[in-house]
């Protein structure tokens, strides 16, 4: 098992980069703003936010350590 150790300042990164991508997606599909703004808003917002998927995971997933609680006790 391995337990995951992430900073506040790594968290909001994750967050904001999901955050992005899903008002990227959100504003490509309403209807309230004019069609040629909301497209190239969402779209910056989805390339952002998809461009910064691969750093973000490579981060999180970096971050894991092994649990050595339970080998140190022999279980």
């Amino acid at each position: 098992m391995t337990t995951l150790k992430l900073d506040p300042r790594l968290l909001a990164f994750v967050v904001g980069t999901r955050a992005a991508l899903a008002f990227g997606a959100a504003l490509l599909l309403a209807d309230r703003i004019p069609r040629r703004r909301r497209r190239a808003i969402g779209l910056a917002l989805v390339a952002i936010g998809a461009a910064t998927t691969v750093p973000a995971a490579l981060a999180v997933f970096g971050s894991r350590e092994p649990e050595t609680e339970g080998l140190e006790a022999g279980i």
